[in-house]
């Protein structure tokens, strides 16, 4: 099993790096917000271990940028220890609040019950995951395609992670910083012409009228969120 520990202060994460891997954990590091997300978009993890404050985006930014599209548990573990803290960031998606100092036996129990659940729900969700279907759109994720009234639609890779994103979550509104984290694997660097043109192609694809769109709605001011398709 892989884990993912984003902490800055040097000596805790080697503490907690090197007691892991005795317990037969893979274990990848990040010491800041931006490399963080960058890893865990760059591979898959069984549970994300996640100080808040840390340099160039806070533990909090990286925890709603990896909830827009994963489930994974997020075990939080920092010196903020005030109710207020501890309800932000379960409020915000995280499975499990540990404050420092703290027990590295507690921690492995911890880990260890967050990922029995994360498995255990997993197994009764993996059925539904390989085919999804909104409206008159099907995407199948096991060979990548996508069907509109069963005709087949082609789509590239960026094409078909955005409408997967959507399909998968339909009542999310996206911010074209979180589209352009989720998709591009990489830091929103302010380019909208990127996500703008891949949405435009993705319209011209599946919607009856692109100028009118039923599937990729634009919420002005905010992003783009699943119509409400039946």
């Amino acid at each position: 099993m892989k884990i993912l520990l984003v902490e800055d202060d040097t000596e805790i994460r080697e503490m907690l790096e090197n007691f892991l891997i005795t317990e037969h954990f893979e274990v990848v590091t990040a010491c800041d917000g931006e490399s963080a997300c960058e890893k865990f978009f760059a591979d898959e993890y069984s549970i994300v271990l996640l100080d808040l404050m840390i340099p160039k985006l806070s533990g909090m930014e990286v925890m709603k940028t990896i909830r827009a599209s994963s489930t994974v548990p997020i075990m939080i573990i920092s010196a903020k220890d005030t109710d207020s803290d501890k309800t932000l960031g379960l409020g915000l998606g995280a499975d499990d609040y540990v404050t420092k100092p703290f027990s590295v036996t507690e921690v492995l129990a911890r880990i260890k019950a967050n990922i029995r659940r994360s498995t255990q729900y997993a197994a009764g969700a993996d059925a539904e995951e390989d085919s999804i279907t909104r409206g008159e759109l099907t995407l199948c994720t096991k060979d990548y395609s996508v069907t509109k009234s069963g005709v087949k639609i082609e789509l590239t890779a960026k094409e078909f992670a955005i409408l997967h994103l959507l399909m998968k979550n339909p009542k999310k509104v996206y911010t074209k910083e979180q589209m352009y984290y989720l998709v591009w694997n990489d830091a929103y660097m302010g380019d909208e012409n990127a996500v703008n043109v891949h949405i435009s192609r993705l319209r011209n694809k599946i919607e009856d009228n692109p100028r009118d769109p039923e599937y990729v709605v634009t919420v002005w001011g905010i992003g783009y969120k699943l119509g409400d398709v039946k």
